[in-house]
């Protein structure tokens, strides 16, 4: 194989011309580095990290751990350091087997695949690919960059991968994976090894719990120990497997297998149950948004922005709001946004919309569009906009509703009308209390709305709350 075939293999035949100028054969490509990349005028990003892992997965002089640091500009910390780390393990199920059945040549292969699509679901969430071992991969997620939610990226990695790796085809193999993953304190940095293999070793009992649940796991399962399940709180659904025995550990562990997602929108109510403490110092913020919302009943609409650092009360603020206007007649719209969804146009307007017509999991198309209309059918006669909220929502075209066919901005423009037509037939029948949470993850096309409702809402009985964190600009 020439490097020009494999640069077009990974879409990157852009940089055929500089690898040629450079004379960088078949023989010199396993040795490039991160640094040398960049000097071939690689862009930073998703463009030197795919050839990072191709160099890896090729035998490349370029140790794992180092490349992905690389790719993603975190020098990694000189000195060890005390901290706290989620874990995973995730393994190939029915490896022995598979290496006795395919040549070497061809498990190689099946195996090279296999990596890339672990690494990259782990790059998407910012993990860390500290090694590979044979069929089995190392992550770290906290370390070297730690994120306040590093239990959560990783079973959402878990997750990802187990679907990943079943929908790899390779050499006519069906392959599956089973994901490890416990959070804990550990010792991290120390460097071993020498050279290419030089590696950040993590030194604890959660490696060691994270490999063992690993071991537990079923085909394409996904089991977390008892420190993870604390931090992820409700975000996901889980089988609670019971106090387990595992090697090397005295005492039976916790663990709980991860089925999915789970469908509580709110992150504040899935990460801190419904048993809230009461609120205390925040008088003047909750008597403002109740002369606000006076005001808005009167037909003055009014927008309120809640701004501050993570964990100081925003989402508790909103809560309290709607404890105190329980009992008054109104109707409350929740809008969530979400840091894995912020390339997702208009994410949080299509999660609302999904949550109020009852969307059910296993819902076939025919009964969701079914329940779309007759949540449009409350506010409004039927009419075009059934059928831009329908494709919104991925649904299919019906024939009482067909899609005009227009252009990709003609229909954005008419989606975002037909979005804010819909607040506007609920603000016809009640007053309206609208809480858009964690703004500073929102996607563009939802920001665009976000500005046409502020509009909109002057002279209609509406309060608007948006809540975020200090980074965001509002405009």
């Amino acid at each position: 194989m020439d490097v020009a075939a494999w640069l077009h293999g990974l879409g990157l035949e852009r940089y055929e011309q500089a690898f040629r100028e450079n004379e960088i054969d078949w023989d010199a490509l396993p040795k490039l580095t991160a640094e040398d990349l960049k000097d071939l005028g690689v862009v930073l990003g998703g463009h030197r990290r795919k050839f990072l892992e191709a160099i890896a997965a090729l035998g490349g002089a370029v140790p794992v751990a180092a490349a992905t640091v690389a790719s993603r500009d975190v020098p990694a910390p000189v000195d060890a350091e005390r901290r706290q780390l989620t874990v995973m393990f995730c393994d190939l199920v029915g490896s022995t087997a598979l290496s006795a059945r395919l040549d070497p040549e061809d498990l190689r292969e099946v195996i090279a695949a296999y990596h890339r699509a672990v690494a990259e679901i782990v790059a998407r969430f910012d993990g860390f690919v500290a090694n590979y071992m044979g069929d089995g991969v190392l992550v770290y997620f906290g370390y070297p960059r730690a994120h306040e939610d590093d239990a959560e990226r990783a079973v959402r990695a878990g997750l990802g991968l187990i679907d990943a790796v079943g929908r790899l085809d390779v050499k006519s193999v069906k392959l599956q994976a089973h994901v490890g993953i416990a959070t804990g304190l550990v010792v991290v940095g120390d460097s071993i090894g020498e050279g290419s293999a030089q590696q950040q070793s993590v030194v604890g009992e959660t490696p060691n719990l994270a490999a063992r649940l690993q071991a537990l796991a079923g085909p394409d399962a996904v089991v977390i120990a008892a420190g993870t399940r604390r931090l992820v709180g409700d975000l996901f659904e889980y089988r609670d497997l019971g106090a387990v025995e595992v090697k090397g550990i005295a005492a039976p562990v916790q663990a709980w297998q991860v089925l999915r997602a789970s469908g509580v929108a709110s992150r504040f109510e899935a990460l801190r149950g419904s048993a809230l403490s009461p609120l205390v110092g925040r008088d003047e913020e909750i008597d403002l948004l109740l002369r606000r919302w006076a005001r808005a009943k009167a037909g003055d609409g009014q927008v309120v922005l809640v701004s501050g650092e993570p964990g100081i009360g925003k989402s508790r603020i909103t809560a309290v709001l709607a404890e105190r206007l329980h009992d008054e007649p109104h109707i409350r719209l929740r809008y969530f946004c979400s840091p894995y969804y912020q390339d997702s146009a208009l994410y949080p307007f299509i999660d609302q919309l999904g949550r109020a017509a009852g969307f059910a999991r296993d819902d076939p198309p025919a009964s969701r569009l079914e329940k779309l209309e007759a949540l449009l059918a409350r506010v409004m006669p039927p009419n075009d906009d059934v059928a831009f909220l329908a494709d919104l929502l991925s649904l299919p075209a019906s024939e009482r509703h067909p899609l005009p066919n227009l252009n990709p901005q003609r229909k954005k423009e008419k989606s975002l009308e037909a979005l804010i037509r819909q607040l506007e037939g609920l603000a016809c029948q009640q007053p309206v209390v609208i809480v858009f949470e964690d703004a500073h993850w929102i996607d563009p096309t939802s920001r665009e709305l976000l500005d046409l409702t502020v509009e909109r809402v002057r002279n209609l009985p509406v309060l608007l709350i948006v809540t975020f964190r200090p980074e965001y600009q509002p405009p």
